[in-house]
């Protein structure tokens, strides 16, 4: 990542996993990981639902050892639950709160937790998602940090859900605190963008390949869901391997 100049703090945006290590050259830095849809959703949701803390790991196996130590475990690949587990990443799980809560939960998804792990020697790794908008710029200006906005993508190919998150945090990040004023190509890339879907993320996703591979698996609910802003206060962070929302150096709401 590129210093930042002066006092001001420097905003990039990853566009995929195939990217970031360009990108990650200074660890002191905040990193966002972002997957709209649905794993970075659902991280969130788990916690508002109670969940004590969620393992993330890259692997079917590692998720599968794991079960067999008793735990409750998620999986998804290609958008479905893989067979023989718990649940896969569907925000909607976690409706049930009585299933979850002060439950510590295992997950693996197809992007999100691939890039949870690519990025885990940042000095700060957050979750983020349309869902906790507001509460991650937020965290962001108290952490003031350089920002790394990382898009999970889909198998380390662009996609434009995740794009617009970053576009959304990035837009708010630079016009309500001056200190992010030090933008990235990428950056303003994903703010043209966002300006053009603000206000319907919903009607200009309908084309997008992840939105059309959901439809055709009957998870329009899981999609709107995902693409409303602003439902949970909850920040994930990254710590000691494990995704929490309270470290003993910080507090988070």
């Amino acid at each position: 990542m590129e210093e930042s100049s002066g006092n001001s703090r420097r905003i990039e945006v990853v566009f995929s996993p195939a990217m970031f290590p360009v990108y990650f050259d200074n660890k002191d830095v905040a990193v966002v990981v972002i997957d709209v849809l649905r794993a970075t959703s659902a991280i969130c949701a788990a916690f508002d639902a109670g969940v004590q803390e969620v393992i993330p790991v890259a692997t079917v196996e590692e998720a599968q050892a794991y079960k067999d130590m008793g735990y409750l475990v998620g999986a998804e690949r290609k958008a479905e639950i893989v067979p023989g587990f718990d649940f896969g990443n569907s925000p909607l799980t976690f409706k049930d709160t009585d299933k979850f809560k002060d439950k510590s939960i295992v997950l693996t998804t197809t992007n999100g937790t691939r890039a949870i792990e690519a990025a885990q020697d940042a000095t700060h790794l957050l979750i983020g998602a349309f869902t906790n908008l507001d509460a991650v710029c937020k965290k962001l200006e108290e952490l003031d940090k350089d920002v790394l906005l990382f898009c999970a993508g889909w198998k380390d190919r662009f996609n434009l859900e995740d794009t617009l998150l970053a576009g959304a945090i990035t837009k708010k990040l630079s016009s309500e605190n001056l200190r992010f004023s030090n933008l990235s190509d990428s950056a303003l890339a994903s703010i043209s963008l966002y300006n053009e879907a603000e206000g319907n993320l919903y009607q200009y996703l309908g084309n997008s390949s992840h939105r059309r591979r959901l439809s055709s698996l009957n998870l329009e609910e899981d999609i709107i869901y995902c693409l409303t802003p602003n439902q949970t206060e909850v920040v994930p962070v990254l710590h000691e391997n494990k995704l929490v929302t309270k470290i003993p150096e910080l507090t988070y709401s």
